[in-house]
């Protein structure tokens, strides 16, 4: 299993979009960055954990937790001379842009701000806290993950309990 940072913009699509989804689930898409589209499309597999960030908001926050539910498959959008994201590029035949569904896992009790992790020592190799690592998606270090879950207030046991529950559901 491997973890994930996943941004989004709250006005745009915010966790409580993802909680309040049909089956608490949504594709990721509209990714137009080749090494986030990569991470999606090489290195996530079923099963991984996602924390999920509020970004480009008055405080930017890990806000709580997803799973991976889906392996990746062409972005819709891309085809969608009408979406924000159409590629006049792609074609279903050689598909340049890729997804994978995100199902909700937990609420964190406390949100983790992007100023706490800042100031956090054990977190400052972070790809987040790294000066111009703009990506919408980021691999997450283990120690990285369960120190941003300690912060949340949450324990481990605790959130692979709800983890195995919603593994068992997909």
């Amino acid at each position: 299993m491997k973890y994930w940072l996943m941004k989004s913009e709250p006005n745009s699509f915010s966790f409580e979009d993802l909680k309040n989804a049909v089956n608490q689930t949504t594709p990721w898409d509209g990714v137009r960055n080749y090494q986030a589209r990569n991470f999606m499309k090489n290195d996530m597999e079923i099963g991984d954990i996602v924390l999920f960030y509020h970004s480009n908001c008055p405080t930017p926050a890990v806000v709580g937790l997803g799973m991976i539910v889906s392996e990746a498959y062409p972005d819709f959008t891309q085809f969608d001379e009408k979406s924000k994201y159409y590629d006049p590029k792609s074609s279903k035949d050689k598909p340049r842009w890729f997804l994978v569904d995100v199902k909700y896992l937990m609420d964190f009790p406390k949100p983790v701000t992007l100023s706490s992790i800042k100031e956090n020592d054990k977190l400052s190799e972070m790809l987040l806290v790294k000066k111009g690592m703009r990506l919408s998606i980021q691999p997450v270090q283990d120690f990285e993950f369960e120190e941003i879950v300690m912060m949340a207030g949450l324990s481990l046991d605790k959130v692979f309990e709800e983890y195995d529950k919603v593994k068992k559901s997909i």
